[in-house]
């Protein structure tokens, strides 16, 4: 059977070390998971369950080290903000699924970027609205290659930072996570069936901030490497 437009290449993210491509199905996003980070949001550092949100597949912008990857200022903010998260990608099915078998369903880990888009999200959250327009446009998760457990171990500790035109931003470590990566999986797993091809970015730490066209961003997590990209011009009015 044909489709009715063209389709569209599978969005796909590089694993490292070889020619594997590992297809994308779906992004969920952790809110809040250092705690440093939710105070700075104005939001309680208590251990409450974890909240999630959502990016579609084609916001992703594979880049592969010692690539840049290049990331247009988006649309409709003046608040572009950067949030570097440990990315964890999912290679088996589960649902309901015990933290301490949690682990089993991981395929690997990379480094990722959460952009954000933050004036629309604070004027949606003020008004209790979702947060769509601030966290789901295209080119707002942009990752480095996954590096499968099977080559680095499950990581649950390591130094993770950001720095911005050379300048250190963001840094902390996994270990400060408010919930561990196999407690994330528990809790979303109550809302969702995982599937292999679904990515989780698991939350921040402190220090997020605005770039703007033309700054140089480099993420880095110890023992998966780095991810560098740069601010782009705004797409041009037509």
């Amino acid at each position: 059977m044909k489709y009715a437009i063209p389709a569209w290449d599978c969005p796909s993210v590089p694993v490292a070390g070889g020619a594997l491509l590992y297809p994308v199905r779906h992004i969920y996003c952790v809110g809040r998971n250092y705690a440093e980070h939710a105070r700075e949001m104005g939001g309680d550092a208590a251990k409450e369950p974890p909240f999630f949100f959502t990016k579609p597949a084609d916001a992703i912008v594979p880049v592969v080290p010692p690539d840049v990857g290049h990331v247009q200022y988006p649309l409709a903010t003046k608040n572009y903000h950067h949030e570097i998260e440990l990315v964890v990608a999912i290679g088996a099915r589960g649902v309901r699924v015990a933290p301490e078998r949690a682990n089993a369903l991981i395929y690997g880990y990379a480094v990722g970027l959460d952009m954000t888009r933050r004036d629309l999200q604070a004027a949606l959250r003020e008004i209790k609205r979702p947060w769509d327009l601030g966290k789901s446009f295209a080119q707002a998760a942009p990752i480095a290659p996954i590096h499968p457990v099977s080559e680095v171990g499950y990581v649950s500790r390591g130094r993770i930072s950001l720095e911005v035109n050379g300048a250190v931003r963001q840094q902390g470590d996994l270990a400060d996570m408010i919930w561990d990566v196999p407690h994330v999986l528990h809790f979303l797993s109550q809302y969702y069936e995982l599937l292999p091809g679904d990515l989780i970015f698991t939350g921040t730490p402190s220090g997020v901030g605005a770039v703007v066209a033309g700054d140089v961003l480099v993420g880095r997590i110890e023992s998966l490497g780095e991810l560098k990209i740069s601010i782009d011009e705004a797409v041009a009015q037509t």
